[in-house]
């Protein structure tokens, strides 16, 4: 990661700045499986409290851990909604799992594929775009040059950071990301971060 660090620090003196206030870098991993998508899309346009709440009680509903396509579809939908997920994530959840169960969801193959490849077979799935593809990537397969063009969080952060008029669209932020490859995943990392200390900036 030092190597990632200092390409980093040298193409862009904003992002240095940024990595030195936030500190080491301690991103937290998960598993590249069927729980993992799944838990993307129950944090989909929700606060991380109100997202885990819901998550945490679909785990205990369904008596699973991970979770699996059988624990899932055994739960009824209506149980499902009473446990706080929305109509439409109900049913992307239900569709992930009927689709990996039948095989045509492989998180297997995702470990051997490129990046547009993993965006092109996980999209396939009703509910599961870009931006969750985007995270699954950071997050499970551990990609190190991944920029989350549909992510608020980052287009805030580079709004503040380089201090532009409006949130930046995929390709203003392409081009200030250009910098950063092959690391924008890491640099995305440090954009989030970067929120988290506002009062410091």
């Amino acid at each position: 990661m030092r190597k990632a660090l200092n390409h980093l620090k040298r193409s862009d003196p904003v992002l240095a700045e940024i990595i030195q206030r936030v500190g080491p870098y301690a991103i937290e991993y998960r598993e590249p499986v069927f729980q993992t998508l799944v838990r993307s899309i129950v944090y989909q346009q929700l606060n991380g409290k109100a997202a885990l709440t819901i998550f945490t009680r679909l785990a205990a509903a369904a008596k699973a851990d991970p979770l699996t396509p059988e624990s899932i579809l055994k739960l009824r939908p209506a149980r499902m909604r009473k446990l706080g997920l929305s109509g439409q994530k109900m049913t992307y959840i239900r569709e992930l799992a009927r689709l990996t169960r039948a095989g045509e969801v492989d998180f297997e193959r995702c470990l051997a594929l490129e990046d547009a490849a993993v965006i092109e077979h996980l999209t396939r799935v009703k509910g599961v775009g870009v931006w969750t593809v985007h995270m699954f990537l950071i997050f499970a397969l551990r990609r190190h040059d991944v920029l989350p063009t549909g992510d608020l969080g980052v287009r805030a952060a580079m709004k503040k950071a380089y201090a532009l008029p409006d949130l930046p669209k995929p390709e203003e932020m392409e081009k200030i990301a250009a910098a950063w490859r092959p690391y924008c995943s890491v640099a995305s990392w440090y954009l989030w971060r970067s929120l988290d200390n506002v009062g410091a900036m």
